[in-house]
């Protein structure tokens, strides 16, 4: 070493920039490092007596493990040790072997400056300002570690000097090369991890799981979601293999050829994309050079290689046009299964479930989640992966058909434009998340609007439902500006690191065709017709990765619904359910909705085979809940439901449902036609027992006087029937089905009297000889009940037969009086119907 340590290297001062056709180390190295160090020492203490003043300590229990914060953290280690490796190795094995005053400047501060951002890390990490959560680091520690990153480019603007270590001509050379892409590499970690915030991203989903588990909630799935800020990526292989069997198409061995074939023509693809700019150089070749000859032969396998590759992405060319054709049944195949399966998981799910979701939000979601899986399909094996190949490809043709330097520029271009790509992709996917949502709120606010226009319409509220469907409007407008303004600065991105690589390497392949340095006017044309044609996909990874990173935010949605475990399942081993007379017990049974709400109370009754036992009480006393356990809808949490001695919860829900007939209180009908409905209780049986049912019904004769009689279409809900009607539908398709045990919910509250009386003997005709059980508020339908049971709060207070309860005196003598007085005075109880000269005489 020099006796006298100088700052800068001899003939070299401070204020000289530009040296030997580059920047001045000395200047580089100080100007940087002192810049990106004042930036972080003045920002950063800044930042931490705020969080000092304001910020709360926050619990490590909730904070996860994250082993990407660790790998932050060894990064943010790391630089600073490259840098005192690179000044010990300066003094003992480099040639120069002596340090000069910036080098000692630049590893003191980056050996200060670092572990400075590490301490702000672990500060934005355990501490929280009183505001709202930002969900990724400051904007200190974002600028710091980008200003590094750029720095650390900044070193390309020397790649013509001849001394400098980049042409690797000494050992010398090959350790600063090595400690130059250890470096890069270790920056461009930092800033990418700078961008996902895995530290801050576990906190805050840590503390959202908590909130959820502290409040004892299930959340819906619309509420389940992944953090704003978390990489799409997350769980990837979770997602694999749930989809992984609608890929294979396993069951179809003409389809695997198929699979097989198509890989076969996209490997034949990226060898075609090789030749076509080999053989352009070769047709400028043999015109440039003497003697010049015309090659017919090379003209037509140039063309004969661009009619397979089409354009230069290859959309065009027979190859991909076949590949297409070949795939649509293999992307049919996975879409019906896919399809399939979510619908059949949506059909599992409980009761509890469907009166929880929204109609117009999971139509989106399964439309979204099925179309992204073909998307991203296509985009992953028939556009990624092509292009990543012909990168590779291209960077070891250049290095063996041209120099190093070639395969150095489209290398550095490409990682730049993959990282930048992938980096700021991730970071905009919030938004893509924040615009599916207020898109799911829009559409589900139409549907729900338009599934209940008669409510509209009865409250004149149109103009409200206008204003609100134009808020949603607004909202997922504004979430759409923020996801196309990001969008707009990654393309604007993107377009610089490309036009740079192209510029770098056109300059240089010119320079060597002029220099005559090994290189043809043909070798140039190879370059740029090659380079451009891999430009070209490469401009469209941005929008594939894009595309793909949708794609997998709108499957998450999907994987939400495939996710939610069914509550009500058959246990191990289930069997048929034995029918053998028909007989329910209920023993003991306690149940609740919720916890806080209890809704039936140690209930005991038996329903002997063949007997008609009917429940009366005031609404909310839970007679339609015993019907519902008994279906096997909810589970009870106490006690058993019995059918013929076997508990509902050791025999399958099929067979269970199957031997139960319910004419519901509010009947729903399919958007078909009115024999579609009857029939839709036994699927199969013949139209003649449809026309029986329907007469069974007092029905037959409506049916008939319709335009198109049994073909005529109910409309949404079954709207275009009255009420009356609409039930006497319900009770034809539970006569067609012919259950061994019967349901009624006030089967005949919605028909006049005389229509009642007609179809309370046909349900009397239905009904003689199977298990039935009655809930009424209409008391004169339940009169011939063997026994009748009075529910109040949930307990059973009263039972017995009609006469019996009337001479108690008690709730339900109450109740029948009430309906008497009713009636006398020429009222209709809107809830319990009419009382005629009939009931009179009953009591």
């Amino acid at each position: 070493m020099n006796a006298t340590m100088t700052f800068c290297p001899p003939n070299i001062t401070l204020n000289e920039i530009w040296v030997n056709h580059g920047t001045s180390k000395c200047f580089m190295d100080t100007v940087s490092t002192c810049f990106i160090s004042s930036y972080l020492m003045i920002f950063g203490t800044i930042q931490l007596w705020m969080y000092k003043k304001y910020s709360t300590e926050i619990n490590e229990n909730l904070l996860g493990k994250s082993t990407l914060y660790n790998v932050q953290k060894f990064a943010l280690y790391f630089l600073p040790f490259l840098s005192v490796v690179r000044i010990i190795l300066q003094a003992t094995v480099l040639d120069d072997k002596t340090i000069y005053g910036y080098m000692i400047l630049s590893t003191v501060l980056t050996v200060v400056i670092y572990p400075y951002s590490v301490h702000i890390l672990r500060v934005e990490r355990y501490k929280l300002l009183p505001s709202v959560p930002t969900r990724g680091h400051g904007l200190v520690l974002l600028g710091f570690w980008t200003l590094a990153f750029v720095s650390e480019n900044l070193v390309f603007i020397n790649i013509g000097r001849l001394e400098w270590w980049f042409h690797l001509n000494s050992l010398t050379d090959q350790i600063e090369m090595s400690l130059f892409v250890l470096r890069y590499v270790t920056s461009l970690v930092i800033f990418a991890l700078g961008l996902k915030a895995p530290g801050i991203t576990d906190m805050v989903q840590n503390d959202y799981r908590t909130i959820n588990d502290n409040a004892n909630v299930r959340p819906r799935f619309r509420q389940n979601r992944l953090d704003d800020n978390s990489s799409t990526w997350k769980n990837a292989w979770h997602k694999i293999k749930t989809l992984a069997p609608f890929l294979w198409p396993k069951t179809d061995i003409l389809l695997q050829f198929r699979v097989l074939f198509c890989f076969i023509l996209l490997a034949s693809g990226r060898v075609v994309n090789l030749y076509v700019p080999i053989y352009n150089k070769k047709i400028v070749d043999s015109v440039a050079e003497e003697p010049v000859i015309f090659r017919w032969d090379l003209v037509l396998i140039y063309v004969g290689f661009k009619f397979l590759q089409g354009g230069g992405t290859g959309g065009m060319g027979l190859l991909n046009n076949l590949r297409s054709f070949l795939w649509i049944q293999i992307q049919q195949y996975t879409t019906r299964e896919v399809e399939v399966e979510l619908f059949r998981h949506l059909h599992s799910l409980s009761l509890r479930w469907h009166l929880g979701r929204k109609t117009g939000e999971v139509l989106r979601i399964m439309d979204r989640g099925t179309d992204s899986i073909n998307n991203l399909l296509n985009y992953i094996l028939f556009s990624i992966v092509p292009t990543i190949v012909d990168i590779v490809i291209a960077i070891v043709f250049f290095i063996s058909t041209f120099n190093k330097w070639f395969g150095i520029i489209v290398f550095v271009t490409m990682t730049l434009y993959i990282a930048a790509t992938i980096g700021v992709t991730e970071w905009r996917t919030k938004f893509q998340r924040r615009m599916n949502l207020a898109d799911n709120a829009q559409k589900a606010r139409s549907v729900d609007s338009l599934l209940n226009f008669e409510t509209v319409k009865y409250y004149g509220a149109e103009s409200y439902e206008v204003k609100s469907y134009r808020e949603a409007i607004l909202k997922f407008q504004t979430e759409e500006w923020k996801s196309m303004i990001t969008l707009n600065i990654l393309n604007t991105m993107q377009n610089v690191i490309i036009c740079g690589g192209l510029l770098a390497g056109s300059l240089l392949c010119l320079h060597m065709v002029v220099t005559n340095d090994g290189l043809t006017i043909g070798d140039y044309v190879l370059f740029a017709s090659y380079i451009i044609q891999l430009y070209v996909p490469l401009n469209w990874f941005g929008t594939y990765y894009r595309a793909i990173q949708k794609n997998f935010v709108d499957m998450e949605n999907m994987f939400e619904l495939l996710r939610e475990e069914q509550e009500i399942i058959d246990a191990p081993g289930a069997g048929p359910l034995v029918i053998k007379r028909g007989g329910v017990e209920f023993s003991n049974v306690s149940f609740g909705y919720t916890p806080e709400r209890v809704v039936l109370r140690n209930i005991s009754f038996v329903a002997p085979p063949g007997k008609t036992i009917a429940f009366v009480g005031p609404s909310g006393a839970g007679k339609s809940t015993i019907m519902r356990l008994l279906f096997r809808f909810y589970d009870v949490e106490q006690g058993a439901v019995i059918v013929d001695g076997q508990n509902v919860k050791t025999v399958r829900q099929d067979t269970l449902r199957s031997a139960i007939g319910v004419v519901p209180q509010d009947t729903v009908l399919f958007n078909n036609t009115i024999k579609y409905n009857i029939q839709y209780g036994k699927i199969e049986a013949p139209e003649a027992d449809v026309i029986a049912a329907a007469k069974n019904a007092d029905i037959h004769e409506r049916i008939l006087s319709f335009p198109d009689a049994y073909e005529t279409m109910v409309g949404e809900r079954g709207l275009r029937l009255s009420g009356g009607e609409k039930q006497r539908v319900a009770i034809a398709r539970t006569i067609l089905k012919s259950p061994t045990i019967v349901l009624l919910d006030e089967a005949t509250s919605a028909l006049d009297t005389q229509t009642e009386r007609t179809i309370q003997a046909a349900l009397n005709r239905v009904c003689a000889n199977r298990t039935t059980i009655i809930i009424a508020h209409r008391l004169s339908t339940i009169i011939h009940a063997d026994e009748i049971l009075v529910l109040k709060d949930g307990e059973i207070i009263e039972r017995g037969k009609h006469n019996e309860l009337i001479s108690y005196g008690a709730v339900y003598h109450n109740m029948w009086q009430a309906q008497l007085q009713n009636n006398q005075n020429g009222e209709v109880a809107v809830e319990n119907g009419d009382i005629d000269d009939d009931d009179k005489k009953a009591s």
